[in-house]
C-alpha cells in the first residue's frame, strides 16, 4: 500500500470497483435473453475472486517487487488474462451470444464508473502517486466519456434521439480515450518499458487497491466498449 497516502482515496477507489462490478451485473440481469441472465451469479462470483487474487497479488508486492523484470508481472498476472478472456468471447459462438444479448443501454451507462475514477486519480497526482500527465490536467480527457455517457444512453437509446452512427462515433471515441490513458499509464509505470514521468512516475497501479483499475475496471469499460461497438455494426 502507498504510504501516508490519505484513506479516503483507497475508500473511494474501493467503492467505484464495487460500483464497476454491480453496474456490469445490473447489465448482465437486463438482457433479453434468460440464459445470459442465469449467468449473472456466477459470473458476479468469478469475478468476485478475480478482484481477491488480484487483491492478494498486490498487498503481498508481487507488482511492487522487481520493477526491472520484464514483461511487468501486472501486465503477465493482472492484465493479459482479462484481455484473453474478451477475445475469447468475441471469437466463440457462445460468447458471441453472450455479448449480443447484453442491452446496449446498460452498457453506454457503465461508463458513468469513469467519473470518479478521474476524480480519484487526481487525487493521486496530488499526493505524488501517479504522475500529472495521467489526469484530466494533463493528457487523460477520460472523464469526457463518463460526463457524455448518461447524456449518449437517454437521448440516444431511451428517446432514440440521436442516430445509431452518433453513438456508434461516440463509443469509438470514448475507445480511444480509454486507450490514450491506458498507453500512457503503462508507460508511465516503474518497469523496463517506462518512457514517461521518470520525475514522479505511476507506482499507484501496483499497489492495493488501484491494481484494479488496470486488471478490472478498464478491462471491463473496454468490453463494454467493443460490445457495444459490434452491436451497432451488426
Amino acid at each position: 500500500m502507498i504510504e501516508n497516502l490519505p484513506t479516503y482515496i483507497s475508500l473511494a477507489f474501493g467503492l467505484t470497483t464495487v460500483a464497476t462490478l454491480l453496474l456490469f451485473i445490473w447489465t448482465i440481469r437486463n438482457s433479453n435473453s434468460e440464459l445470459t441472465r442465469k449467468k449473472a451469479m456466477p459470473i458476479f462470483i468469478g469475478l468476485t475472486i478475480w478482484l481477491t487474487i488480484q487483491a492478494v497479488l498486490t498487498l503481498k508486492n508481487i507488482y511492487n517487487s522487481d520493477a526491472n523484470t520484464f514483461p511487468p508481472k501486472i501486465i503477465l498476472i493482472g492484465i493479459l488474462p482479462t484481455i484473453l478472456t474478451i477475445i475469447l468471447l468475441f471469437v466463440t459462438s457462445k460468447g458471441r451470444q453472450f455479448i449480443d444479448s447484453l442491452p446496449l443501454k446498460n452498457l453506454t451507462y457503465l461508463n458513468i464508473v469513469r467519473i470518479p475514477v478521474e476524480i480519484i486519480l487526481f487525487w493521486l497526482f496530488l499526493n505524488k502517486a501517479i504522475p500529472e500527465l495521467m489526469t484530466f490536467e494533463g493528457r487523460n480527457f477520460d472523464i469526457l466519456a463518463g460526463i457524455s455517457a448518461p447524456i449518449i444512453a437517454y437521448f440516444g437509446l431511451t428517446k432514440t434521439k440521436l442516430s445509431r452512427q452518433t453513438i456508434l462515433l461516440w463509443n469509438f471515441i470514448c475507445l480511444g480515450l480509454l486507450v490514450n490513458i491506458v498507453v500512457n499509464a503503462l508507460f508511465s509505470a516503474p518497469s523496463p518499458i517506462q518512457k514517461f514521468a521518470f520525475d514522479q512516475p505511476n507506482i499507484a497501479i501496483l499497489n492495493f487497491p488501484f491494481s484494479w483499475l488496470p486488471t478490472f475496471i478498464v478491462p471491463i469499460v473496454l468490453f463494454g466498449h467493443l460490445t457495444s461497438i459490434r452491436q451497432l455494426i451488426k
